[in-house]
């Protein structure tokens, strides 16, 4: 994926995520239109960028959700100005969540610490009933102190998840008492010239495609 970078359509990014629901839960799909969603069609791409680059991009979400220390926080004012990396998930998650958070972090901890500061990482939850601001932290911290997280009204997620392209569905209690919680396992970049988001990573991108991509993030690079 080094040097053919992808770029991906609204309907082509709806479909992507029907494709990459995690782990977490299970979702089946159609991958050939027949569900009105066009099939996914990819060209190459100049980008500095290793992860996949959007043909349209869509607006930061006007999302207000309690933080961590279980103030308001407004998506859009208070990361504006910084790139902004937004992920949805829940901390009971058994794979995609921890790892993906766990490999951001990696990848944020080998920047500058001015860098770092540079880069907004917002985690939003899809359980917000477990998800509460404490349990939050603590899971969060185990990866950077630094990332954002917000928990909340799931019915305010999954309207701002819906335009995103990213699939959020309601949490199921098993007969265990285990949490499942079926959701877009894409991360979104958000560039703070237009606010908008350009840059898509799946689930499974790598550590070193997040350690390359935040340098460029850092800087200032365009997509």
């Amino acid at each position: 994926m080094a040097k053919n970078h992808r770029l991906l359509g609204a309907a082509a990014l709806a479909l992507t995520a029907a494709l990459t629901l995690t782990a977490c839960g299970s979702s089946g799909g159609s991958t050939d239109g027949t569900d009105g969603t066009a099939k996914v069609t990819r060209e190459t791409s100049n980008s500095p960028y290793q992860g996949s680059v959007l043909s349209k991009h869509f607006d930061k979400p006007d999302l207000v959700l309690n933080d961590t220390s279980g103030q308001p926080y407004d998506l859009r004012k208070q990361t504006d100005g910084h790139p902004t990396l937004l992920f949805f998930g829940y901390t009971s998650c058994p794979d995609v969540c921890p790892t993906t958070m766990g490999d951001i972090g990696v990848a944020m901890s080998k920047l500058s610490p001015e860098d770092q500061k540079k880069i907004d990482v917002v985690f939003v939850s899809t359980d917000p009933t477990r998800d509460t601001p404490k349990v939050l932290r603590t899971w969060l911290d185990s990866m950077g102190k630094s990332f954002v997280g917000l928990t909340g009204d799931l019915t305010k997620v999954k309207a701002a998840a819906k335009p995103l392209g990213i699939m959020v569905e309601d949490p199921i209690v098993n007969k265990d008492g285990s949490v499942t919680s079926t959701h877009g396992a894409q991360v979104l970049a958000f560039l703070p010239s237009d606010n908008k988001a350009h840059l898509l990573y799946l689930s499974g991108s790598s550590t070193e495609t997040f350690t390359h991509d935040l340098a460029l993030l850092a800087k200032g690079v365009p997509a």
